[in-house]
């Protein structure tokens, strides 16, 4: 499963060569903080998108920066899995063929350093995603999962701390 952790430059290499054998190539990003079925759910929805689907994984820091962006309270607490065992646990999925982290707040290099084929969001972020640009940019697509029911790490966060 360690095999499966790539840094960005070998990422990189690897979706050029994969694309140059007509792989289609698909992204998709996120903390995957604590790993729930929502997650397992959208990450099998965009393996069904291409051949070869590449997590890009916010790193510690990037996820405290991007929580603290956007208005999180408990930003200095997240994540709560470092980004190592989040990476092992997201490369332990059949469904996941590589994982980089990025240390970024956002993943705009991540994806302009691919130029996947398909980046798939869910549905809370929308077609006009921050990606679409560049995905668009290099002849790809942005495909949106429709989230099903109330799952995501905060809600279970709240759930066990009011539980």
């Amino acid at each position: 499963m360690i095999n499966k952790i790539k840094t960005r430059e070998d990422i990189s290499k690897i979706s050029n060569e994969l694309k140059s054998k007509g792989k289609k190539i698909v992204t998709i990003n996120g903390s995957f903080d604590i790993i729930h079925r929502g997650h397992l759910s959208i990450l099998e929805e965009a393996k069904k998108q291409g051949d070869i689907l590449v997590v890009g994984l916010n790193s510690d820091k990037s996820v405290r920066e991007w929580k603290k962006h956007i208005g999180y309270k408990d930003w200095e607490k997240r994540p709560y899995n470092t980004e190592k065992d989040r990476a092992e646990l997201l490369a332990g999925f059949k469904c996941v063929d590589y994982v980089t982290i990025f240390n970024e707040p956002d993943c705009l290099k991540f994806v302009e350093s691919i130029k996947p084929d398909v980046h798939v969001n869910g549905s809370e972020y929308g077609k006009d995603c921050i990606e679409a640009p560049i995905v668009k940019k290099y002849g790809g697509k942005v495909y949106i999962v429709k989230i099903k029911g109330n799952l995501s790490t905060s809600n279970l966060i709240d759930k066990i701390r009011n539980s």
